[in-house]
């Protein structure tokens, strides 16, 4: 049971805690109230799983919001206000993130070209900001349980129009297990383990659930 050697983290072909930012868009009250492609205290609890993962791992975290200053929306949602700083969203007035100057340069501050990116909704804000970023040389990867759309049609052919383009598709389950890699990195195993099986996961729930009822 001998661990490799750890692989170059700048130059892994996998997302490493050195070579990959996340990239989080537009999660304000109004944005997730709207989202209809799946259940939103999940989405909710999702996102903020990935801020924790961001937060555990010390990624580099690009947050933004769309039309606050001008007083005609509000921050991001207190979940994620309990888990990142609220004065560190870039506001925006744009539509496409990859159209605001601050972002774009936020972004490349990070020196990461591995994104992984989430976003309300997934057919506007994720895809459009994901196009362009990957037309200027980024790889990027969409969370794909942490983001939603109008309908689910709509997140669906999101999804699929980035796919096309080159995204690469992740779960957060899948972000924390390739972020940890091995279990003998023991400084993140305890919050990989407190993240991961964290009572409101639903497969979890589910699971326990279902051993009460073999149990009985």
């Amino acid at each position: 049971m001998t661990s490799q050697a750890i692989r170059n983290p700048i130059t892994d072909q996998l997302l490493t805690p050195a070579n990959s930012a996340v990239i989080m868009i537009d999660y304000q009250p109004v944005q997730v109230n709207s989202v209809l492609s799946m259940d939103q205290e999940l989405l909710v609890d999702n996102i903020v799983r990935v801020a924790k993962i961001a937060r555990t791992y010390g990624l580099p975290i690009v947050v933004s919001t769309v039309k606050v200053k001008t007083g005609q929306n509000k921050p991001f949602i207190p979940e994620l206000q309990a888990v990142l700083p609220r004065d560190g969203a870039i506001d925006r007035t744009t539509i496409n993130a990859w159209e605001d100057t601050e972002f774009v340069e936020a972004v490349k501050a990070t020196g990461r070209k591995k994104l992984l990116m989430t976003a309300l909704w997934t057919e506007a804000c994720l895809t459009f900001p994901a196009l362009d970023a990957m037309r200027e040389g980024y790889e990027v990867y969409p969370v794909v349980d942490a983001v939603g759309g109008t309908s689910t049609m709509a997140h669906e052919a999101a999804l699929d129009r980035v796919e096309q383009a080159g995204a690469k598709l992740v779960s957060w389950v899948q972000l924390i297990c390739e972020l940890q890699r091995d279990w003998a990195r023991t400084a993140t195993v305890k919050p990989f383990t407190d993240i991961l099986f964290d009572p409101h996961v639903p497969f979890l729930a589910a699971e326990r659930r279902g051993s009460e009822r073999r149990s009985g």
